[in-house]
């Protein structure tokens, strides 16, 4: 089973970042709240005790989560000149009706389809993978098949 995270430098970063905020700020936020909660008396019915122990919990979750992707993770980098649409790479395609998109292939955790970000493990990304610029890719979504021909790679 491949746990590999491919991740662009840049999605690397806010990741490392992210756990460095809640390692050191969050952590200290919510420990500081956990005191104050104590000083109250009974904890069994503290409502702010609980939530704050509640909360640390995700947080501590969360920090288990950031350092596997880390751990995991294989920088890709961005890629231009290419012949084939690869992980890393940019490229417009023109669709049936005429218009056209650009896209970017990514790793699972930086995908966002509405700013043109796929996923290589997407049914749409996964199509692309290997192809050339003229090459026309099918897609089968949920509506019927949708093609798509590469006008260039960047």
């Amino acid at each position: 089973m491949n746990n590999a995270n491919y991740i662009s430098e840049e999605g690397l970063q806010k990741i490392k970042e992210e756990l460095e905020y809640r390692k050191t700020v969050l952590r200290k936020q919510i420990s500081g709240e956990i005191a104050v909660a104590k000083e109250q008396g009974d904890l069994s019915e503290n409502f702010e005790y609980q939530d704050a122990k509640e909360r640390q919990g995700t947080n501590e979750v969360r920090i288990s989560q950031l350092e596997q992707e880390i751990f995991n993770s294989v920088v890709v980098e961005t890629k231009s000149g290419e012949t084939d649409v690869s992980l890393g790479a940019s490229f417009k395609v023109e669709l049936e009706d005429g218009t056209t998109k650009t896209f970017e292939i990514v790793g699972s955790t930086e995908a966002d389809p509405m700013q043109g970000k796929i996923s290589n493990e997407s049914p749409i990304g996964n199509a692309f993978l290997g192809k050339q610029v003229g090459d026309v890719v099918e897609v089968k979504v949920p509506s019927g098949d949708k093609h798509y021909k590469i006008l260039s790679i960047e």
